[in-house]
């Protein structure tokens, strides 16, 4: 089927609701994403000729580049916008202009545990102990919300965390009666804090008396034909109903989010292709990220039938290997999941001996018991996996569920998969199939097999592989980024003469970065544990010195 003809089949099937969707070129990367108020009739647009097609280049060039798209519904438009915004800063679409920065939607914030609390609006949500609400898709409406509740409940919007007599003669929310003053004791801090609950209560979603004042007032104005009044409570009323509509928070991306309409199916092609006698329903990945053979690290992503697992993404640090060996980086990385499986289900595991080694054998000769009850049910698929995942039992006769994929990815030609089925044969585990995937030609390596399986760059089952393959090399490469900034930021400190473990430790918890640090006061230095007046002077010293060559 050629990609002209399932993108035709695709539009057919998309609901008239709104959400998102996500253009991808032919190796299925994400070059696009949008939202939609319908669906149907917002991606149906790109695929039906017009005259725009002919002026924007742009636009000519993302439908030139369109191979395939992904769709997902919401509940509303609020929430399709938000999850636009968060998938755009996730999958950095080349096609996308906004959402590219770092900015973020609006929050409500209120902390109760503030002398006198206020509402504030905020872009970061922290572990601070404050209540948030949010977050929020239209920012005016927002505003204006908050300057509504403000006035009903006489609430500060003065900026003091603790504000003052002095403050007060300045205060025009005071002076014009929006707030209760409490600064200057008009009322009590906790008759104020129980204001402060009332509103944190009508934020919480119980504004269905004020939205029935509002549009009782909106009519009496129209029928004394105060038309401007009444638009205003008209304004009003849409706002509070735009920001108190309830939204779904996306802090990840959705687990439910289709990278493609039928991942089951893909998943059962993908079961079928490689002769498996049912579908796999868990699959696990494996890629290696290493800079020069420096920060080697190792990514294992998960996924059940055919949708991202997150709760089971692992992440490692490889240990053992020296210099730039991505097969023994594979080798190590595929040991130390399985043992770890293994290990935890009761079976004594030895990851670091030869396999023919005496220290191994009893681990070989368990792994092989193993090994030998899942050949006796190869025939029997639905208890072969029942086998795998919950039937390992120690020596003691107490035994834990082990988890166990369907089906492993290895992310690599022929010398990374035999190193991975050498270390799975180690541990009596080579019922499990594994297949490596070779990212230049898209081949699929298979044990046993001398010619790679070579698909169709249309094959659902490949996009499948491919999207298994692109989520472990995400995970691998952050994470060695991660470790990347971080010896980066502590190899400045650990140049300067005379400092430990513990010190750096007190500058980076005190100041959070090296950026900071260089931002900071001697003064400031020196209130660091460990520090006095001569040792922060030096360590500013040291830090413009090395600011000024870093600029040379």
């Amino acid at each position: 089927m050629s990609a002209t003809e399932q993108i035709r089949i695709k539009l057919g099937q998309l609901p008239h609701k709104p959400g998102i969707y996500l253009m991808k070129d032919r190796f299925g990367t994400v070059i696009y994403v949008g939202k939609a108020r319908d669906l149907r009739k917002r991606v149906s647009q790109y695929f039906h000729p017009s005259r725009r097609h002919g002026w924007d280049l742009k636009l000519k060039a993302l439908l030139e580049a369109i191979h395939d798209f992904d769709v997902h519904a919401v509940k509303s438009e609020p929430e399709a916008l938000l999850l636009e915004g968060k998938l755009i800063k996730e999958f950095q679409p080349r096609y996308n202009v906004s959402f590219r920065d770092d900015k973020r939607f609006l929050l409500l914030k209120v902390n109760l545990n503030d002398p006198i609390p206020r509402f504030t609006l905020t872009r970061l949500r922290q572990e601070d102990g404050a209540v948030y609400f949010g977050p929020f898709a239209h920012s005016a409406a927002l505003r204006s919300t908050l300057s509504m509740v403000r006035k009903k409940f006489n609430l500060r919007g003065c900026r003091p965390l603790t504000p003052n007599e002095q403050d007060y003669k300045h205060c025009l929310y005071a002076n014009l009666k929006f707030c209760t003053a409490p600064c200057i004791g008009n009322v009590t801090r906790e008759d104020y804090k129980q204001q402060v609950l009332a509103a944190v209560e009508f934020l919480s979603g119980q504004t269905a008396e004020l939205q029935q004042q509002l549009e009782e007032e909106m009519r009496k104005a129209a029928a004394a034909q105060d038309f401007e009044r009444a638009a205003q409570l008209r304004d009003a009323l849409q706002d509070l109903r735009r920001t108190m509509q309830k939204t779904t928070r996306f802090e990840r991306t959705p687990w439910n989010l289709p990278v493609a309409i039928t991942p089951e199916q893909d998943n059962a092609e993908l079961g079928g292709l490689l002769g498996l006698a049912v579908p796999p329903d868990r699959i696990e990945g494996f890629d290696i990220s290493n800079i020069s053979g420096t920060l080697k690290v190792a990514s294992v992503v998960s996924f059940r039938k055919g949708r991202p697992d997150r709760a089971n993404y692992r992440r490692m640090r490889i240990k053992t290997v020296e210099g730039q060996d991505d097969f023994a980086c594979m080798a190590e990385a595929v040991r130390r999941r399985y043992a770890r499986l293994l290990q935890e289900a009761g079976v004594i595991v030895n990851e670091n001996a030869d396999a023919a080694s005496r220290e191994s054998r009893e681990a070989d000769e368990t792994g092989k018991a193993i090994a030998q009850e899942l050949q006796t049910l190869i025939d029997r698929p639905g208890e072969a996996r029942a086998f795998r995942r919950n039937a390992v039992q120690d020596a003691n006769a107490k035994s834990r569920p082990i988890s166990l994929p369907d089906l492993i990815i290895i992310d690599g030609g022929k010398g990374q998969l035999n190193a991975a089925c050498a270390e799975l044969a180690k541990l009596g585990l080579s019922s499990i199939p594994v297949i490596g995937l070779a990212k230049e030609f898209e081949e699929i390596f298979q044990p046993g097999h001398a010619e790679p399986l070579r698909l169709s760059h249309d094959n659902n089952a490949l996009k499948l592989l491919q999207r298994i393959r692109d989520e472990s090399h995400r995970v691998a490469n952050s994470y060695n980024a991660q470790l990347r900034l971080k010896r980066i930021s502590e190899s400045i400190l650990d140049e300067f003469p005379g400092i430990g473990g513990r010190r750096k430790a007190a500058l980076l918890k005190k100041f959070g970065s090296i950026q900071r640090l260089r931002l900071a006061s001697i003064e400031e230095i020196a209130r660091v544990s460990g520090f006095g007046g001569k040792a922060a002077a030096e360590l500013k010293a040291f830090l413009e010195a090395r600011s000024e060559r870093a600029d040379a």
